[in-house]
């Protein structure tokens, strides 16, 4: 309704491929499943709810609306419909600007990077998985694995008494055995640690002392691993077709375990506690004075719909050419918004719980990431009742989140393959996508080591923060200024049909002007508070942070190197090269020539005009 679409009885039957050589996706369902897969991920559930809770609580709220609208939302519309109008993937697609072509390298190269992690978060979230299968959780209590440290109760150490009217500074033994009272606020506490702190530390991770000190591969933690790339693998055998059934399952399912949880944790006591503290009656509206909330606001935004990581282009790049990707991008980005909320109410519910249990304050359980996922959770869901359901439907909740997001990026590397290599894919697809997995494999063992989780934080401290969000600004940039923003709506309108000036006017003020400076704000805030990575108190060795140097540096620079190689490729002197670089390739336009139209009748069939193409040992350049 109200969007005038083209009537092309093709495009819009699902029974058959429009694209016969790439393929389609079977149904619309199947896409937008797996963009909410892959949009939807581990961040909605263990960072958003700290970060609502930290910045304001509801107040928080405000920020992250018109950070979706200005920023996230634009560049989601924009992924989308670029990979779709073109039907290639994250590197091809750069055909529209030839010499930023290396920003889709970029983006792939920082996707592989993450992809080497992130199995190992299922693999974590698989083991506690397996661990759930026990009458007793296995970190419900200080077991022979645990030191002196361990306890689930805090014990007093000393505090502030009044002895004969004084006021002194006693051992709290001393006070017990004198029938004397603590002064409130002068409580301190011996150093301790719950036990499912030491099991994350001393029994699922085995964790080294640092970074120096690598260790054994563990075992089970190398199999969980294994497992899931077996999973991976198996849902991706058939590429867009297996994995868009797949996505059936693992996208739809954990928001029914979200709502038991939530509808378990709203039954306990304390829960309201809990809910007060992340979006109730505890919220700071003054809080939005600081430019820290609205930064928090933008940088959790663009990771969450993950844009700038060529997972949006490659999916939508399967699409039938007249898809409606503008209502496809509102829907996706709405759906990731409220599951984020969503997710918080039942997080903190059972949090609430776990501080009225323990008598203390919600904000010192309150914790993200790592640390929320294996350690605050898993010590909240031990003093349920039938804990062990609870506990295995929250970690297969997880892994369900990890795989989704993991499908996407594979096929964003598989994708990139079959535009490069076509005809390879379409005879071997089955054994390049399991040699991919198998690669990724061993080059996650790493991640499994005694000395794992550093490699883990190590990769994500470098790779997943200012590499992408530089990508993004030159991505945008390119695409409104050097291309045309014009130039790009009549594209879409393409496919979409004519829209009016006023549908045109917010889209065109975010993409000229809002939407780029506010990424690039964020870029150097996040260039100018960006620190050496630590885990915990444990800090890098200089050779470590080296190394996450080095691997940013190889993600981004290829953007130079390619815009290089293009300008030298190129013919006359250096500013008609740079121009020439500056136009779309000569084969840019939509892919199946029946949707070319007058503005792209001139195009050079990419399957028949190969001569543009410069021979490289990445295959990559055209």
């Amino acid at each position: 309704k109200g969007f005038n679409l083209p009537k092309d009885k093709d495009a819009l039957s699902s029974g058959s491929d429009e694209n016969k050589e790439r393929g389609n996706w079977s149904n619309k369902a199947d896409y937008l499943l797996s963009m909410v897969g892959y949009a939807v991920g581990l961040g909605n559930v263990w960072r958003f709810p700290y970060l609502t809770y930290q910045n304001g609580g509801g107040a928080f709220l405000i920020p992250y609306t018109l950070m979706l609208a200005l920023a996230g939302l634009p560049l989601f519309f924009m992924e989308c419909s670029l990979g779709q109008f073109a039907s290639l993937g994250p590197v091809s697609v750069w055909r529209i600007l030839p010499l930023f072509q290396g920003v889709g390298v970029t983006m792939i190269i920082i996707s592989a990077f993450v992809t080497i992690y992130y199995n190992v978060i299922i693999a974590y979230a698989l083991y506690y998985l397996f661990a759930s299968f026990s009458k007793v959780l296995p970190w419900s209590e200080c077991f022979s694995w645990a030191d002196e440290l361990c306890s689930k109760t805090r014990i007093v150490n000393d505090c502030n008494t009044t002895l004969h009217g004084e006021i002194i500074h006693a051992n709290y033994s001393f006070v017990t055995s004198n029938n004397l009272t603590c002064i409130n606020g002068t409580i301190t506490y011996k150093p301790m640690q719950f036990p499912s702190e030491q099991y994350w530390n001393k029994v699922a991770l085995q964790r080294s002392s640092g970074l120096d000190e690598t260790g054994n591969i563990v075992w089970y933690l190398a199999l969980c691993l294994l497992l899931s790339w077996m999973i991976v693998g198996a849902a991706l055998f058939k590429g867009i077709k297996s994995s868009g059934k797949v996505v059936y399952f693992t996208a739809l399912f954990p928001y029914v375990i979200l709502l038991i949880l939530l509808v378990r944790g709203a039954t306990l006591e304390g829960s309201m506690d809990g809910i007060e503290y992340y979006i109730g009656r505890q919220s700071n509206f003054t809080k939005l004075m600081e430019a820290e909330v609205w930064k928090d606001a933008a940088t959790q935004i663009f990771f969450s719909l993950s844009v700038g990581w060529g997972g949006l282009v490659a999916l939508s790049s399967y699409n039938k050419f007249h898809n409606n990707c503008y209502s496809d991008a509102i829907l996706v980005c709405v759906t990731n918004c409220v599951t984020s909320i969503f997710a918080g109410f039942a997080i903190f519910s059972i949090l609430g719980h776990m501080a009225f249990v323990s008598e203390r304050p919600v904000s010192e359980v309150v914790d993200s990431g790592f640390n929320l996922a294996f350690v605050a959770y898993p010590e909240a869901l031990s003093k349920l009742p039938v804990s062990p359901l609870w506990s295995f439907l929250f970690f297969f909740m997880l892994v369900l989140l990890g795989l989704d997001s993991q499908f996407a990026t594979i096929e964003t590397l598989t994708t990139t393959i079959h535009d490069v290599y076509p005809k390879l894919m379409k005879k071997f697809r089955i054994p390049v996508t399991m040699g991919v997995c198998i690669v990724f494999f061993l080059l996650g063992l790493i991640c499994v080591t005694q000395a794992g989780i550093y490699w883990v934080n190590l990769i994500d401290h470098f790779c997943a923060g200012w590499g992408i969000l530089f990508s993004a600004v030159l991505e945008i940039v390119g695409i409104i200024y050097i291309y045309g923003g014009d130039r790009f709506i009549a594209d879409i309108e393409m496919m979409i049909g004519k829209k009016t000036f006023s549908f045109w006017l917010w889209w065109k003020m975010c993409w000229f002007f809002i939407t780029p400076v506010l990424l690039t704000a964020i870029l150097i805030w996040s260039l100018a508070t960006f620190a050496s990575p630590t885990y915990g108190l444990v800090k890098y060795p200089t050779w470590g942070t080296a190394v996450g140097w080095c691997m940013i540096m190889f993600c981004i620079i290829w953007i130079p190197i390619f815009a290089i190689v293009k300008i030298v490729k190129a013919e006359g002197n250096l500013l008609q090269r740079i121009v020439s670089c500056c136009r779309p390739a000569a084969n840019w336009g939509p892919y199946l020539e029946r949707h070319r139209g007058e503005r792209y009748s001139h195009i050079v069939d990419p399957r028949k005009e190969k001569e543009h193409e410069i021979p490289t040992v990445s295959g990559l350049i055209y």
